[in-house]
């Protein structure tokens, strides 16, 4: 069976090429090799490749950049998406595909359910949000996956970036009033492989039905909790001297002005991915934990 994986060196695509390996052959591609702002290339690519499953973890994700590119973030989360979906269902193979908490306002005080309505606030929701639509539109078999606060140990992120700063200041703020919660990469690569492996036995078994769903470890922290948590971590580590470790400082959002906006809640709930396929991830601060392993090792 044949995989194609787009987007292969973000930071949910390096784990995927490791955890869907079981399932058979992935053709794993970057943006070098498959420009999603460039739908009009995809249909011969994957009629070329005739793939079982095609895994969309490619995306355009600079949440800022986005509100003065939007039309080109439409493109690559709206168009490139529907056109996958449109192959999918001419070779008859599964979708997956990855979107997120910022589909939402963030005016909920408890964690969303996927059956709540979307209401973006910022441009890269509202592409992410057409993205989804048009899939669903394509008639296509698929898998949309909602996740969060994405981090791993390459890449660029959260994570990475406050323990480079942490070696450079004796003061970092970190917004205190948005809430969600923090995905390690890996855990969500298993989860979609898991995942598609029974999507797959119920496509042969004619039980499949497409669906979204929240994947999402448990828990919910502030970007200033997810610091703190980080932070402790480090000190007791050694990823950080102790005489050097920065003082955290709590600070509402209003202090640290961006261009888009952002949703004040996007914790994601519901129950769908653990009643559909048994898959419950664990406690945010236990992903958080293995990936600083890692990084300590390097």
């Amino acid at each position: 069976m044949r995989l194609l994986l787009l987007g292969a060196n973000g930071q949910v695509g390096w784990e995927l090429r490791r955890s869907l390996m079981p399932l058979g052959e992935v053709m794993a591609l970057d943006r070098q090799q498959c420009d999603l702002s460039q739908p009009e290339r995809l249909p011969a690519l994957v009629r070329d490749m005739s793939p079982a499953v095609i895994v969309n973890a490619a995306a355009y994700t600079a949440v800022d950049q986005a509100e003065g590119e939007e039309q080109l973030a439409m493109t690559v989360n709206c168009a490139a998406a529907g056109v996958l979906a449109e192959q999918a269902r001419a070779c008859g193979a599964l979708l997956v595909h990855y979107s997120t908490d910022y589909v939402f306002d963030g005016t909920k005080e408890a964690p969303y359910l996927e059956e709540d309505t979307p209401h973006p606030v910022n441009a890269y929701g509202r592409s992410k949000l057409a993205g989804e639509i048009a899939i669903r539109q394509a008639g296509a078999a698929y898998l949309i996956f909602r996740t969060s606060w994405v981090y791993a140990a390459r890449g660029r992120n959260f994570v990475r970036t406050l323990l480079q700063l942490a070696g450079e200041r004796d003061e970092l703020p970190v917004v205190a009033d948005q809430v969600g919660t923090p995905n390690w990469a890996r855990n969500i690569a298993d989860a979609t492989a898991y995942a598609v492996r029974q999507a797959l036995a119920e496509r042969v078994g004619g039980s499949f039905v497409s669906g979204l769903f929240h994947l999402t470890a448990s828990g919910t922290t502030s970007w200033y909790g997810f610091g703190s948590a980080i932070m402790e971590y480090a000190m007791r580590n050694g990823l950080i001297a102790a005489q050097r470790l920065p003082r955290l400082r709590p600070i509402p959002t209003e202090e640290y002005p961006t261009l888009a906006a952002r949703p004040r809640n996007s914790g994601l709930g519901g129950n769908g991915l653990s009643e559909r396929f048994g898959i419950v991830l664990p406690d945010w601060k236990q992903g958080l934990t293995l990936c600083l392993r890692e990084i300590a090792k390097c």
